[in-house]
């Protein structure tokens, strides 16, 4: 329930206002001993709200803190994500999770320069009615020797810097703190996903980023959508400490041409997947970006008889739903559960629906594989020809058809407050399909959403 995860993060997890949640990340622990699909927002300072004095923004609040991390598949007696992990400092009630390194220097959000180590104590964390302070204890940033201090005056336009009697020969400046400008300006050659994701491990907090290779000169090849591209590879992982701002590029996939020459110009640059920890590889996802593409080219190409890819008899649709009022087109989501007809357990995949183009009966679904040697490999399942199995938009008209549900939907409607509709998930169950849809609710003076109802359609209930 990302939706509510943000809002309740947000809402109550803030703690003060300077505090913001960007946005709710999907990732898979290990708690308690089980493979468990959880969300993730990382706690960060927002500079626009701690005033204009220009030591308040660059010398004292120089961080944010920690994140929150809930379970996917549990809410609480009031509609609200089980927290795990909340509060400041953070208190994990996972004990193979716990945040020892909560800073986060380096994030989303993050965009002034900030000076650490300096005569100013950096504020750490609320406490009460009192604040704790401390002192920055990493590598990270450039050290302000007299020279560079008035390189970095002449370069932000700022006098304060250079007069300042706070910062001293071992200040440090750390620049270009949002992660997206960060990377961006490491490897201007490469195209990043917009949406980066944040991991804990070892106490620490990191971020990942997909990075792409992409051409418009591939020979032979039709271009994705309006774009002129017509060849894309997620070739390349990148992770960033938010505590430090170390950014390693990992070479993912090694047989894609455009990276093994941009790895020969830039030998220093690139790593080998190798070098990437364990429990590091344990978190890297299947980009939904990739995946969506995949599945637009597939909704033509999955036709391999001449006169039927030349007629267009088959096309499909990404299917539709109803999600919040509207109908939208369906987003590839993650999920942890056991492929069909496999034997290797729970699996943390992407999957995404088709309906036949124009039309809103199930024609197939595609699936993502993300976990170990399975990474990147994409399964079809279709559904039979002489068989109507209902789409989504289906599903959504039963909701709206039966009676019980619809007059909930209009009490709610009228007794003022407003009802949104969740994704709908389709979870294959053995050689059938169950849906399963969250509905919320939300007070016109409360701005915390909450989990009224899951409704579940199975096996034509």
């Amino acid at each position: 329930f990302p939706y509510t995860t943000l809002f309740r993060s947000t809402q109550t997890q803030s703690i003060r206002s300077y505090y913001t949640f960007n946005d709710v990340d999907v990732d898979r622990y290990n708690i308690n001993s089980e493979y468990t699909q959880v969300f993730l927002s990382a706690r960060e300072i927002d500079s626009s709200k701690v005033g204009d004095s220009w030591l308040i923004r660059h010398l004292k609040y120089t961080h944010g803190y920690g994140l929150t991390l809930s379970r996917v598949d549990k809410v609480t007696s009031s509609g609200q994500p089980d927290m795990l992990i909340q509060s400041i400092p953070p208190v994990s009630q996972i004990p193979e999770v716990q945040i020892t390194r909560p800073e986060i220097y380096y994030g989303e959000i993050s965009s002034d320069y900030v000076i650490v180590n300096t005569g100013e104590d950096e504020f750490d964390y609320p406490s009460g009615q009192s604040n704790v302070y401390n002192t920055y204890d990493g590598t990270g940033g450039i050290k302000l020797s007299f020279f560079k201090r008035i390189l970095f005056s002449i370069r932000e336009k700022s006098l304060k810097m250079l007069v300042s009697t706070n910062i001293t020969h071992n200040s440090r400046i750390l620049i270009y703190r949002n992660i997206m400008q960060r990377v961006q300006k490491i490897a201007p050659f490469l195209t990043y996903d917009d949406d980066p994701y944040v991991v804990t491990i070892d106490g620490g907090i990191y971020w990942i980023v997909d990075a792409y290779t992409q051409s418009s000169l591939y020979p032979y090849s039709e271009p994705y959508s309006s774009y002129s591209t017509n060849y894309v590879r997620n070739s390349v992982k990148i992770i960033i400490d938010a505590y430090n701002g170390n950014v390693d590029f990992y070479i993912v996939d090694q047989d894609d041409p455009i990276v093994q020459t941009l790895s020969k110009i830039y030998p220093k640059l690139f790593k080998s997947s190798s070098e990437i920890s364990d429990e590091m590889k344990a978190h890297l996802r299947y980009p939904n970006a990739m995946f969506k593409i995949q599945a637009y080219v597939y909704s033509k190409y999955h036709m391999d008889e001449v006169k039927v890819f030349y007629q267009k008899e088959d096309l499909w649709d990404l299917a539709h739903q109803i999600y919040g009022t509207e109908d939208v087109e369906m987003e590839p989501s993650y999920y942890v559960f056991n492929l069909p007809d496999t034997e290797e357990g729970a699996e943390f995949i992407n999957m995404v629906p088709f309906t036949p183009k124009s039309k809103q009966n199930m024609t197939a679904i595609m699936m993502g594989r993300n976990d170990g040697d399975n990474y990147g490999q994409l399964i079809v399942y279709t559904m039979p020809k002489n068989k109507t199995i209902y789409g989504p938009m289906q599903i959504e008209a039963q909701i709206d058809q039966n009676t019980e549900i619809s007059k909930e939907f209009s009490l709610w409607a009228s007794s003022g407050s407003t009802y949104k509709r969740g994704d709908l998930f389709v979870i294959p169950i053995g050689t059938s399909l169950m849906y399963v849809e969250p509905v919320y609710l939300e007070a016109t003076n409360q701005a915390i959403p909450e989990v009224k109802r899951v409704i579940v359609f199975y096996n034509e209930q």
